[in-house]
């Protein structure tokens, strides 16, 4: 049989294979003595030795799908040893010679053309971690699991102690492997092709699932004891001050706990008395119902927190349906024992407990997990994992996309998503630290942290740290406020008239820009590589991206660095020394497009963020909107300045899991630079459908740090399009169209800014600074009268947006002045008296060179 149909053959094997099989090919497996290895991978093969040579072909808690293609290998045997050999690694093994170690195993690889040999027992010292369970009492720094990746160029995971599930079709649950002496290894020898490692890590440990959709939108949450009306003056402030809301997190209070105060006590299992509760608490809540549907209809869904672990107590409403059903003894009125472990209580637990409440309306459980680690039934089983799994797996057998918000219990926990990451510290050590964190935890898969954005626990809370938290929050993965129960804290941005504004922006530009964090949340299910990354991802060789550790890739196309500590004292600006890779990049919160290969340090006002997107990007965009369980009926394209570029826009219903089984639709999207600098948009036929799909919609396409077109047509024909001088750009809008129609959008370039590029991007920067910087001149200089060349020369050039607005044609000579007339104007002002030289040099900074 030749190679080309032997090949075929087994790709004909591999897609008749079902999707998750924890049984491998034998055609992929070589045994010899009490040893067996399978070739999962040209990369990753999984080692096995046993003293009775039973190897077990049952899913273990973290690897559940060893069925893949089979990867072509080569076996030869050659007196006392076996040589394994893919296109990738070479396995030499001494056969009959006892447990793997360094005398009778070594596994050879390439790395960056140099041959490296693992042996077992080699320290990996160049692992780049993962995440671990909490942030709890941390301030700045946690102490982090090893992860999938390694600079080493390998990493080995050792399952051999992992429990297994049983393979119950009902619902698999988790069973204890056979007794005797044993070793299950996977050894990834990915090098530094790390997307690769994490991509065949999902393949055979499980996909990332994607949340729903409404989960990318704001989580309102506050350990508070909040009422029914409260909670609905709440939410009415929220629409009044038009801040948008996608989730209502109640706290604890929600079930009888011992009062406003809580005793610090223990109950009968040992656990803080009142912690754990599934009785609504009447005085708070006297019709539960009546309040989650008034929610639901205001477009937010609801969770409730759970502290389970003192299992169900007497007082409870449950109490006496779940004793039945379970055949507890209610004689002596004791607490029935949390046993997550065991499958029948676990069934009656959802079933008589948590459905009812959910079908009150209650979309998905806090579970604030902070008691014993280990189960205490099966021994070895960490209770936080098996949490997640039951949890996830029952809102799975109920039907539609589960969500789950806990705490990372462990590999294979990617599966079981969103996470907590528990009461961080609210300083600035403690903001500086989650961007690194936050990214890391993609080495393990676990691509969805939601932190406590402002910090838990504070004692002098600073609404400037709570604004540059809020805007880290905009570029992570889940965006959620919370607070510990302190009338110190405050979370309602309202309540910070100084940074409302900033703050309601930031809001707004999370909502902005959820198509192209849902695109990305799909692509993290496709790849196994999730929205927030390290550099290293895409940059392996440049040893800048393991060393900037407070920056991350945010999708594919921007680079995000959150300003992390508190701006100067006296201009208000905040430093940030961003590392950028070659390429251009284009900084969106000040217009200007930047080489790369290379740091750049800024400064940056209150209301900005260092985020670089890729030049030649297309970014997928809504409007201003409040909700993300209603379709946008505009989609809006940023098309970013700097080369050609495109992207795949991701569409789906947002609450099902049929986006598993190909329901949902893509919109390709391209745009040709051509060397004159003439632009074609094409904005293709959508491929796919999904449920309640929109069969046509409107578009808004943004060209921002742009001079106005010569002209702009649509499928030919002039467009209707304005120019608009925040931000220098141009808006073509395109009323509904036809889904599966092909659109084609053609940007003739303005001759007179040929070879002026520069001066607008540096225009741009002054335009972001110019208005603010002179407001808060002429309150500095309220007391004395402008010498009337110096007033008239910042006024004249702080108005040229205006004077753009009103005449978009003048736009390449209005640049010229500002970029002419600027610097002379501003030495001027320098010397004249009750002017504050900091507040120039807001404006002056951006044009100075650096040191």
């Amino acid at each position: 049989m030749s190679y080309r149909v032997l090949n075929i053959f087994l790709l004909f094997l591999s897609l008749t294979a079902r999707s998750q099989n924890p049984v491998a090919n034998p055609a992929s497996q070589v045994t010899t003595g009490n040893a067996r290895f399978t070739i999962l991978t040209p990369s990753l093969i999984r080692m096995e030795w046993n003293d009775k040579a039973a190897f077990e072909d049952r899913a273990s808690l973290v690897f559940i799908n060893r069925n893949l293609p089979v990867t072509p290998f080569q076996k030869k045997e050659s007196g006392e040893f076996l040589e394994i050999k893919t296109s990738n690694l070479t396995l030499r093994y001494k056969k009959n010679a006892g447990k793997f170690s360094k005398d009778n195993l070594k596994i050879t690889l390439t790395l960056n053309g140099r041959k490296v040999d693992w042996v077992p027992g080699l320290k990996d010292s160049l692992n780049l971690k993962g995440t671990t369970r909490t942030l709890d009492n941390t301030d700045g720094d946690a102490k982090l699991e090893d992860g999938i990746l390694s600079k080493s160029g390998w990493t080995l995971i050792d399952d051999s102690k992992q429990f297994l599930f049983d393979g119950d079709k009902d619902w698999d649950w988790a069973t204890t492997r056979a007794e005797g002496d044993k070793q299950d290894w996977y050894f990834f020898g990915y090098g530094h092709e790390y997307k690769k490692a994490l991509y065949d890590y999902t393949r055979v440990a499980g996909k990332i699932p994607m949340p729903p959709k409404y989960a990318f939108g704001y989580w309102w949450s506050r350990y508070w004891t909040y009422s029914d009306n409260e909670l609905r003056s709440l939410l009415n402030d929220f629409t009044t001050y038009n801040i948008p809301i996608d989730v209502l997190i109640i706290d604890m209070d929600w079930h009888y706990t011992w009062g406003l105060n809580m005793e610090w006590k223990r109950d009968m299992m040992g656990e803080p008395k009142g912690w754990t509760g599934y009785t609504w608490n009447k005085n708070l809540f006297p019709e539960p119902e009546e309040f989650l549907t008034w929610a639901h209809k205001r477009g937010v869904k609801t969770a409730l927190n759970l502290h389970p672990a003192s299992g169900i107590a007497p007082m409870e409403d449950q109490y006496n349906s779940f004793a039945k059903a379970y055949g507890f003894d209610t004689t002596g009125q004791k607490n029935i024992p949390f046993k997550i472990e065991d499958k029948k209580w676990t069934k009656i637990y959802f079933d008589s407990v948590l459905h009812p409440i959910e079908k009150q309306g209650i979309d998905f459980w806090w579970l604030d997990w902070q008691q014993w680690l280990e189960n205490r039934n099966l021994k070895g089983l960490s209770n936080t994992w098996w949490l997640n799994y039951a949890f996830f797996t029952d809102k799975q057998r109920e039907g539609g996309r589960p969500l789950l918000f806990h705490r990372w219990g462990g590999l294979g926990n990617h599966r079981y998503q969103i996470g907590f990451s528990g009461d961080s510290r609210s300083t600035w050590a403690g903001l500086a630290y989650q961007p690194y964190f936050t990214a890391t935890a993609s080495n393990v898969g676990y691509g969805y942290w939601s932190h406590d954005i402002g910090g838990h626990v504070a004692d002098n809370p600073d609404p400037e740290l709570y604004l540059r938290w809020i805007q880290f929050g905009t570029f992570s993965p889940i965006f959620r406020t919370h607070c510990s129960k302190s009338a110190f804290n405050e979370r309602r941005i309202w309540k910070f008239p100084e940074h409302y504004k900033m703050m309601l922006n930031a809001y707004q530009l999370r909502y902005t820009l959820n198509p192209y964090i849902y695109t990305a949340s799909h692509e993290a299910y496709d790849s196994g590589v999730s929205i927030c990354r390290p550099m290293y991802y895409d940059y392996p060789e440049a040893a800048e991206a393991y060393t900037a550790k407070e920056q991350y890739m945010f999708g594919n196309d921007m680079i995000v660095a959150p300003v992390t500590a508190k701006a100067d004292s006296l201009t208000h600006l905040s430093t940030k020394k961003v590392w950028l890779p070659a390429g251009q990049w284009f900084d969106y919160f000040s217009g200007s497009l930047v080489t790369g290969n290379r740091f750049v340090e800024n400064t940056y006002t209150l209301d900005q963020v260092p985020v670089f997107i890729k030049g030649g990007s297309i970014i997928p965009m809504y409007g201003n909107i409040k909700n993300l369980q209603k379709q946008s009926d505009t989609l809006v394209l940023t098309v970013i300045p700097g080369g050609s570029g495109a992207t795949r826009l991701y569409e789906d219903d947002g609450n099902s899991e049929e986006y598993k089984d190909k329901g949902y639709g893509i919109t390709p999207v391209k745009n040709v630079v051509a060397a004159d600098g003439e632009m074609v948009l094409t904005i293709s036929p959508r491929e796919g459908a999904y449920k309640g799909m929109a069969s046509a919609r409107s578009y808004e396409i943004r060209y921002p740090s742009i001079y106005p077109p010569a002209a702009i047509t649509v499928n030919g024909k002039p467009a209707t399009w304005k120019y608009e001088a925040n931000g220098l750009m141009a808006v073509v809008s395109i009323p509904a169209t036809s889904c599966a129609e092909q659109l084609e959008v053609k940007v003739t370039p303005n001759v007179a800014g040929k070879g002026k590029e520069n001066l607008l991007y540096q225009a741009a920067v002054i335009l972001k600074r110019l208005p603010q910087s002179t407001e808060e001149m002429k309150y500095e200089t309220a007391r004395i009268d402008w010498v009337a060349n110096t007033s008239d020369c910042i006024l004249s050039l702080s108005n040229i947006s205006s004077q753009i607005q009103y005449h978009p044609e003048q736009t390449v000579s209005l640049i010229e002045k500002l970029n002419r007339e600027i610097l002379p104007c501003i030495q001027t002002m320098k010397s004249y008296p009750g002017v504050n030289a900091n507040t120039l040099r807001k404006i002056t900074e951006p044009l100075e060179p650096k040191k």
